[in-house]
């Protein structure tokens, strides 16, 4: 059986959040707006999404 994975993409820009957000996203991958990646579905990289749900949408694969 196959693992699971998400797709993350980053939709909302960068520039005012706080710094501990940023390094969440860059923990993640991503680089700038628009770019996605696809990670396992687990509790740490739930997590992080959850940390910056405003920033990123999340899809399951």
């Amino acid at each position: 059986m196959a693992e699971k994975q998400v797709k993350v993409t980053l939709v909302k820009s960068l520039i005012g959040s706080s710094p501990y957000q940023k390094k969440v996203v860059e923990g993640l991958g991503l680089r700038k707006v628009g770019h996605t990646v696809v990670l396992p579905d687990n509790e740490a990289v739930r997590g992080a999404c959850d940390k910056i749900d405003h920033m990123v949408k999340v899809e399951e694969l």
